[in-house]
């Protein structure tokens, strides 16, 4: 008896009574569905498909981060490396996404602009969470949002929950390292601001004689998460920059003088600052 299927027996099947499985599972027809431009640019589709691309890989890591963050609230490192490492190549994919629309020339970008208003990435609830989970808290960026219940609810609990660096923070405090009361027990909802003891406690995990410790790996795999947040951050910048130069940016940002400023900030600081003293 032969080890091959027949041709017969390996025809997939074509019949189905309504919609397909595969639209059932993935809803592909709304997805495509959701592209109106607003210009009669060509150019206008790569710009709206690309951000709606961008939305999509939010969501994704913001799944990956809070299911990190709880795992190490129950101290379950291993769950919560495998999300945070799930996350590192979902984050190397949305920086990807800026390829499409990284060299627009001012012309290219100037002939649909207008299409999106008032509208600005910082409106992006989305992004504001994934922020929100990075440690970059901001109550005032929720203000965007009160006009969408459901979205201000949201952001008004990522707001008030501890971001993964918390979670990692108390972790350390878990293991033994002297994490100050002051940072264990702050108000989640403000801004991380870098500790000097936070440091010393990272500069002794990385100073432990076995390399391949689990919290070794744990700083590491933050570190890369902190590395392509950069480069998602700096991507985004020179990418305005070589469309519309200093000008003012939509929603009445500053453009890229407000991007400049993100670039600047570095996440997870302690991690990097650390290893000045190993």
């Amino acid at each position: 008896m032969s080890d091959h299927p027949t041709d017969e027996a390996a025809t997939p099947n074509l019949a189905f009574e309504g919609t397909t499985p595969y639209e059932d599972y993935v809803q592909a027809s709304i997805l495509t569905q959701l592209q109106h431009p607003l210009s009669d640019d060509p150019g206008e589709m790569a710009f709206l498909v690309t951000t709606q691309v961008m939305e999509l890989w939010f969501t994704l890591i913001v799944h990956e981060w809070t299911t990190a963050a709880a795992a190490l609230r129950r101290d379950d490192l291993p769950t919560a490396m495998t999300a945070l490492r799930r996350s590192l190549p979902e984050l190397e994919s949305l920086n990807d996404s800026w390829k499409p629309i990284a060299h627009l020339t001012p012309a290219q970008f100037n002939a649909y602009r207008s299409a999106l208003g008032e509208g600005s990435g910082f409106q992006s609830a989305m992004y504001r969470r994934l922020e929100f989970l990075l440690g970059d808290k901001s109550a005032s960026m929720l203000v965007p949002h009160k006009g969408s219940p459901r979205s201000h609810a949201e952001l008004e609990k990522a707001l008030t929950e501890p971001s993964v660096y918390d979670e990692v923070l108390g972790l350390l405090a878990r293991r033994g390292h002297a994490i100050p009361a002051e940072v264990l027990h702050r108000d989640p909802a403000l801004k991380y601001e870098p500790h000097p003891e936070v440091e010393a406690a990272w500069q002794r995990v990385y100073a432990d004689p076995d390399q391949d410790s689990d919290l070794v790996r744990l700083g590491e795999v933050l570190t890369d998460i902190a590395e392509l947040v950069w480069r998602w951050r700096n991507d985004h910048l020179v990418a305005t920059r070589r469309a519309m130069g200093s000008k003012p940016g939509t929603g009445g940002s500053a453009g890229v003088a407000w991007l400049e400023k993100r670039a600047a900030k570095i996440v997870f600081p302690e991690l990097w600052t650390a290893r000045s003293h190993v």
